[in-house]
């Protein structure tokens, strides 16, 4: 499968911070890829990069066979990007806006437009600076997607959304990528919770490097936790899975092991062989996150 998007090697500074540090990348058609890290670990920057919004201080970023600083009006076209400020003009009516966005593009969706408009509960006479942050970001997510973009890049979208607008938003991400099965969606976010609903890849930064990027199904049964009764099982246990066990604590009647590089499947048979009783727990996203952050005793 061609790749849409092909990073090598990417470094960028911003004076003595040094926000990318060889970062490489690449991302077919056809999935939600869920990019993830603190705030200041580089997944902005990465983003801006590959749209060419960003220069690189040392090596490449291409979208569509193009390079990012020199895409062409009919590459560009092809991308819808959400940035995380929601950056749009104020003295314009949410239809006037929309309006100058599909002065752009040819492959405007109008009843795409008008069916989130009602979904997102949006008035297309508000003035867009008199909106909430909320509404606001509605605004700048409905003018990325309605001309159909094979890429869509989408920069904390729901930071300033409700939980409803963001199930709603979550919703609309899988109903895009159900219509058409090529699309790419990348989507940065903070809110862990959230878009472990819709990711079929994990991309997880820390410090302007990638620290995992996998297939989020493998990733879940890769890291779990294991309860165990103290006592000789629990002491056997942590013999037999030694080097796996990112962190343990005992409470006094159970141990609990944070286990990583291995799968539950494994882990499984290992203690049925030895007759150890142990429940298998699977871990949300955000305590993956700890685990591969190199937190592991955060995790709940």
């Amino acid at each position: 499968m061609n790749n849409i998007i092909q990073v090598s090697g990417l470094s960028k500074s911003f004076g003595k911070l040094k926000a990318l540090k060889d970062i490489s990348f690449s991302a077919g058609r056809g999935s939600i890829i869920g990019l993830m890290g603190a705030n200041g670990c580089g997944k902005s920057t990465l983003l801006r990069n590959m749209i060419g919004l960003y220069l690189p201080d040392a090596g490449t970023s291409q979208v569509f066979g193009e390079q990012s600083c020199e895409l062409s009006p009919q590459t560009l076209s092809r991308i819808g990007y959400v940035h995380q400020e929601g950056r749009l003009l104020n003295w314009m009516s949410i239809r006037q806006l929309l309006r100058y966005v599909r002065s752009h593009y040819q492959n405007w969706d109008e009843n795409l437009e008008e069916k989130f408009i009602e979904w997102f509960d949006l008035e297309p006479k508000a003035v867009v600076g008199k909106l909430s942050p909320g509404k606001r970001q509605q605004t700048a997510i409905l003018a990325a997607i309605c001309h159909n973009p094979e890429l869509l890049i989408l920069d904390e979208p729901a930071s300033a959304l409700d939980p409803l607008a963001r199930s709603r938003f979550l919703d609309l991400l899988l109903e895009l990528l159900q219509n058409d099965g090529e699309k790419t969606i990348i989507i940065s976010s903070h809110i862990l919770s959230d878009i472990e609903k819709v990711i079929d890849r994990a991309v997880i930064m820390d410090k302007g490097r990638i620290l995992k990027d996998c297939d989020f199904d493998k990733l879940k049964e890769n890291i779990f936790k294991a309860v165990v009764e103290n006592g000789a099982g629990a002491d056997l246990t942590n013999l037999l899975l030694s080097g796996k066990i990112a962190h343990h604590r005992s409470d006094g009647t159970k141990t609990s092991l944070v286990l990583q590089d291995i799968s539950r499947a494994e882990a499984e048979k290992i203690l049925s062989e030895e007759k150890i009783d142990a429940e298998i727990i699977p871990l949300p996203l955000e305590e993956i996150y700890k685990v591969i952050a190199g937190k592991a005793e955060y995790v709940l």
